[in-house]
C-alpha cells in the first residue's frame, strides 16, 4: 500500500498496545462499543468502569488526559443535541437546579453522553495507536470487502493531494494581492473551487492511468502480511472481555 501515513491522531510510542497487530485492535475497540451501547442506561456504575478502564489503556499507551479530552472536542454537537433532551422529551418531570425538566430526558441524555464520550474516546485512543496505513491493513485483514478498503486508502492518499493542491492556489492568489473579505469575492472562490476539481480529476485520470500501465487490475498487492498470534489475541481481547463482565453486572445488579 505504499509508505507510511501518518496522521494528526498518531502519536508515535513503543508501548505494549502501539505493538498490538491492527486488525487485534480494531476488533477490541469494535467489541467494546458494542458492549457499551449494550449496557443498561441506569447502570451508571458500569459506565463509571468502562471510563477506568479506557484511562488504563490510555496510560498504558502513554496518551496523556489532556490529549484524549481534546480530541473530545469532535462530540460537542452530540452535547448539544444531549442538552436539549431534558427540555424537549415528554414525560414526567422533576426539578434540577431550579429548573424543571423532563425525566426520560435526563435519562436519555445521559445515556447519549455517556455511551457516545466512551465510543469517541476508544477510537481516539485506537488512531492514536494505530497509522493509517496499518489501519487499512487491519480492515483487510480482517476481511472487508477490498474494493471499501480501496476506496478508503485512495480517500486518504488525495485528501493529501487535495489540500495541498488549494495551498498552493491561496498562495497564489495571495502573491497577487487577492483577500477574500465579502460576498464581492465568492464569484474567485467560486473559480477556485472549479479549477480545483479540474486539477483533481485530471491528476486523478493520470494516477489512474499510471497504475494500469503498472499492471493494476482492480485489486491492490499486499506487501505487508499482518498476523497476530494468540497471546496477541488475548491481549487485545482482555478490554472487550472485561467491558463484558461488567456489562452481564449491570443487566443482573
Amino acid at each position: 500500500m505504499g509508505a507510511g501515513h501518518a496522521h494528526k491522531l498518531y502519536r508515535h510510542g513503543h508501548s505494549p498496545v502501539h505493538a498490538l497487530p491492527p486488525h487485534c485492535k480494531l476488533a477490541a475497540v469494535l467489541c467494546f462499543v458494542v458492549v457499551v451501547v449494550s449496557t443498561p442506561r441506569e447502570a451508571v456504575w458500569a459506565f463509571a468502569l468502562y471510563a477506568a478502564l479506557l484511562a488504563a489503556v490510555a496510560a498504558l499507551a502513554g496518551i496523556s488526559p489532556w490529549f484524549l479530552l481534546k480530541r473530545l472536542v469532535i462530540e460537542v454537537p452530540f452535547v448539544a443535541f444531549a442538552l436539549l433532551m431534558p427540555f424537549v422529551v415528554p414525560g414526567a418531570r422533576t426539578e434540577l437546579l431550579g429548573v424543571s425538566v423532563s425525566v426520560p430526558g435526563l435519562w436519555g441524555a445521559w445515556n447519549v453522553l455517556a455511551k457516545g464520550t466512551l465510543g469517541v474516546a476508544a477510537s481516539v485512543i485506537l488512531a492514536s495507536t494505530t497509522e493509517l496505513r496499518s489501519l487499512l491493513l487491519g480492515l483487510q485483514r480482517l476481511r472487508l470487502p477490498p474494493l471499501l478498503v480501496q476506496i478508503a486508502s485512495f480517500m486518504i492518499r488525495y485528501g493529501d493531494v487535495i489540500t495541498d493542491e488549494l495551498r498552493r492556489m491561496s498562495i497564489a492568489r495571495r502573491s497577487r494581492g487577492f483577500e477574500a473579505s465579502g460576498v464581492r469575492h465568492w464569484g474567485v472562490l467560486a473559480k477556485t473551487a472549479g479549477a480545483l476539481f479540474i486539477r483533481s480529476y485530471e491528476r486523478g485520470e493520470r494516477v489512474h492511468l499510471a497504475m494500469v500501465s503498472r499492471g493494476y487490475t482492480g485489486t491492490m498487492p499486499v506487501i505487508d502480511e499482518v498476523t497476530a498470534s494468540r497471546a496477541q489475541w488475548a491481549y487485545a481481547g482482555a478490554l472487550p472481555l472485561t467491558a463484558l463482565a461488567v456489562c452481564l453486572l449491570g443487566w443482573t445488579v
